[in-house]
């Protein structure tokens, strides 16, 4: 059977201040966005799919949510 190196790569997923949401790949030149969270995933589904080989395509992709927030001290 054919594993891929890697069975795993990670995005991690902020607010665009334009709207919606951006993900970038940790170790990778990966960048989508979409302008819901379902519409991200589906771009990032895609992303991933193109930019990798089917033997070295990794069979989970892990989002990593940051959600910045400003409260008064």
């Amino acid at each position: 059977m054919n594993r891929p190196s890697n069975p795993e790569i990670a995005f991690v997923v902020e607010a665009d201040p334009d709207g919606g949401y951006v993900a970038s790949a940790v170790g990778q030149s990966i960048v989508t966005r979409g302008d819901t969270i379902d519409l991200l995933k589906q771009a990032v589904r895609e992303e991933v799919t193109c930019h990798f080989d089917d033997g070295k395509r990794p069979s989970l992709i892990r989002l990593h949510c940051v959600r910045d927030e400003v409260i008064a001290a």
